[in-house]
């Protein structure tokens, strides 16, 4: 049986939302936390850098009020994401906020840092850590991270190359912590599938481009809704990492989905000039034949449960 701690030990739904590079902000994060999954935010979507704690302190006192008026079905916690790059300038200020507001659960992308897990762990925060690997798992828990989110195939953003079976299966054999499943993820039977292969949660992103609270162009959730797995195009063009983006967005940008260059690994770059990238290159997963319609977080966190109850239902 899966060792959680709190906050992880008592989610209402077993999905965490995955923190969206400038799309996720306040309003879309206590949107899903009020509606039982785990809201979750780049600290890097906070700009100017002051603006985090403008954030923080709204959606903690928002959290608390409703807590206050719903104690017989409190919100999820939230979490943060920060970016774990040597490009990310702002990583020392982000994670003293984030130490002074005791977020209950930090997500770190890119890099495994023990000082980082070591300032969450001092209010008593959980350290999720997003990997691509094996080889990536074994190094972030050695460096204290509590647990992990294995980032298979077809995950939106930076993502992997393998198959969630093999992913799952190789981390399960020598870990039993917290761990969440990431990649094409948008039905509550894909998430039941998380669980029965080993994961505790199932990790959603692009899915939740495509809601009323998303900080994201109409256009781009509109394209989520009429696209499916072949307008996905995999390439490190953009940031010098591997990841899943939208081919009608980089046909706009004047490029050919089907001809993209290599870029430089070295070059990658994490801070705020590489807001323009994701600004006009719309990341993706490979999940959104799912998305229908535009709709608010809240009826799709629904969508999901019945989904899910169905799910278990033909099973029995």
């Amino acid at each position: 049986m899966t060792r959680l701690p709190a906050p992880l030990n008592a989610l209402p739904f077993p999905v965490i939302a995955s923190p969206l590079f400038i799309i996720s902000n306040p309003k879309l994060v206590i949107a899903q936390c009020t509606s039982g999954v785990v809201g979750a935010m780049p600290a890097l979507n906070a700009r100017p850098a002051a603006q985090l704690e403008d954030w923080l302190i709204e959606i903690t006192e928002a959290l608390a009020s409703y807590n206050r008026t719903h104690p017989e079905q409190p919100a999820a916690p939230f979490a943060i994401n920060q970016i774990v790059h040597k490009s990310n300038d702002r990583l020392a200020h982000d994670m003293a906020l984030c130490v002074k507001y005791k977020v209950p659960i930090i997500i770190t992308s890119l890099g495994a840092r023990e000082d980082i897990n070591a300032a969450a762990h001092s209010y008593g925060g959980v350290v999720l850590h997003d990997v691509i690997n094996n080889k990536h798992a074994r190094k972030a828990i050695e460096k204290g991270a509590d647990g992990l989110i294995a980032v298979a195939a077809g995950a939106g953003g930076h993502a992997g190359v393998k198959s969630p079976f093999a992913l799952v299966q190789e981390i399960r054999q020598w870990f039993d912590g917290p761990l969440a499943l990431s990649g094409s993820i948008a039905t509550g039977g894909a998430v039941l599938a998380a669980q029965a292969m080993g994961a505790d949660f199932a990790y959603i992103g692009s899915a939740f481009i495509a809601t009323v609270e998303a900080r994201a162009a109409e256009a781009y959730k509109q394209a989520i809704v009429d696209g499916n797995s072949d307008d996905i195009v995999y390439s490190n063009l953009f940031t010098g990492v591997h990841g899943n983006y939208l081919a009608p967005s980089i046909r706009a940008a004047g490029l050919d989905p089907a001809q993209l260059p290599h870029s430089d690994p070295s070059a990658m770059n994490f801070g705020g000039d590489n807001a323009k990238a994701w600004k006009d290159i719309w990341g993706c997963g490979q999940g959104i034949g799912a998305v229908t319609r535009v709709q608010s977080a809240a009826e799709f966190i629904s969508q999901l449960k019945r989904e899910y109850a169905a799910a278990r239902q033909r099973l029995l």
